[in-house]
């Protein structure tokens, strides 16, 4: 998933088809189950990301396709579905091994069923952040880490004498740290660069903020503060001694990142939404509609990026005393919603859960946009800028959901799921 490159964070950049019959036939011979996925929801939440609103258009479209064709038989049986991933995997990768056992593992103790449809959604994803590589490269990495510390040397007026003397000091691996910034390759390099220098390094602790600033990472660009807020809420499957390791490990970037896109309930109607969703946050793409109709019914052009409130952290914890525009257009339909802007507001603090599509000012908006007689959609893909020193063009979520969504066909091809 993406996020905002700096020191702070470096680099991130990551339905259905025709009734075809199961690759494996179930064991002792019973129809296999068609199930959309009733998917458990831990209530976990993926964390903001650092992103730039896009201007919106007076109109943003839902993504036409053909009406949606029932979802692939999903099986119980661990051995069939094993089967089913490892057709489905692309042949030739790297540790394909260990991304077939991470998988599984994953599906297994996510409770997320054994389904063509949702192997080929991970794997697109994987593809599109890594193209499975375990510990991806980042380019320009150690020039990056340099600018970056040259600025925050300067922020808190460290002599650069301090600093060069520091950087020429051996590191527990035995390089020194000049050496180790000169080699850096990958995210996971750096991450256990600057654990090393917030420990060791006199200045560490101040320029890094008494906390190592890398964000996300593995080859499916997890977040490190989703993968705190998943532990507390389902078990994790792996003993470990450090979480923020396993997050750039390729199991642990495997199991989060199936976690942030598939273990959460919402029916959308196309897989494209939930990779706009792995980019944008959860329920990134109905809360995105539910701005458009607020937009339409008040006038007012609003930013449709899928936050509804104005957030003042990663953890999606409620500014105190602020006031987003959407909610100040909410504010001015008051007395055509019959609702308080209070009652409004308490409503909205659900707008990261299932339970917002079936709160009073959810219905009654949408309810009010469709008395004209069109139909408002309930999901669309957020406009959003993604920020990154690496991107040489501007790149949107919704470059990247098509991207991945493109992926993801073939996958479903390559499996024989698709004409």
């Amino acid at each position: 998933m993406y996020r905002y490159l700096s020191v702070a964070a470096v680099l991130g950049l990551s339905a259905c088809a025709s009734n075809v019959a199961p690759l494996v036939q179930p064991v002792p011979a019973p129809a296999p189950v068609l199930r959309p996925a009733p998917m458990p929801d831990p209530q976990s939440l993926l964390p903001a990301p650092v992103v730039k609103p896009v201007t919106p258009a007076p109109l943003v479209a839902p993504v036409s396709k053909p009406v949606p064709l029932p979802l692939q038989p999903a099986y119980n049986n661990e051995q069939e579905g094993s089967a089913l991933l490892d057709k489905l995997l692309p042949r030739g990768i790297p540790a394909r091994r260990e991304w077939h056992g991470d998988i599984m593992t994953a599906f297994t103790h996510l409770k997320i069923p054994y389904a063509p449809q949702y192997f080929c959604a991970v794997l697109a994803v994987a593809e599109q952040e890594s193209g499975f590589n375990p510990d991806p490269v980042v380019p320009n990495l150690s020039r990056i880490v340099w600018g970056q510390i040259e600025e925050r040397r300067q922020k808190y007026f460290i002599p650069s004498l301090v600093v060069d003397a520091a950087m020429l000091k051996k590191s527990p691996n035995g390089q020194t740290y000049k050496e180790r910034v000169n080699a850096l390759r990958t995210k996971k390099q750096m991450n256990a660069l600057f654990e090393d220098m917030i420990r060791e390094l006199p200045f560490g602790q101040t320029i890094f903020e008494h906390k190592n600033p890398i964000r996300d990472g593995g080859p499916m660009q997890v977040s490190v503060a989703f993968a705190e807020t998943q532990v507390r809420a389902w078990p994790y499957p792996y003993s470990y001694t450090s979480l923020r390791d396993e997050v750039f490990s390729l199991r642990g970037s495997v199991y989060f990142g199936t976690a942030i896109l598939l273990q959460y309930p919402i029916s959308y109607p196309d897989m494209v939404y939930r990779f706009a969703d792995y980019n944008a946050g959860r329920y990134a793409s109905r809360n995105a509609a539910f701005q458009l109709a607020v937009q339409h019914l008040s006038g007012q052009k609003l930013a449709l990026d899928g936050d509804i409130m104005l957030y003042s952290d990663k953890m999606n914890r409620v500014l105190s005393g602020a006031t987003s525009d959407t909610q100040r257009a909410l504010n001015g339909l008051a007395g055509r919603l019959r609702l308080s802007p209070d009652e409004m507001a308490r409503d909205l603090r659900q707008e990261k859960l299932a339970a917002f599509s079936q709160t009073e000012v959810y219905k009654r908006v949408f309810a009010l946009a469709e008395q004209s007689g069109k139909a408002a959609p309930r999901q669309i893909i957020p406009q959003i800028v993604l920020i990154s020193p690496k991107f040489t063009h501007q790149l949107t979520t919704e470059w990247f959901a098509r991207r991945v969504d493109g992926r993801y066909e073939k996958c479903m091809q390559r499996g024989g799921f698709r004409p």
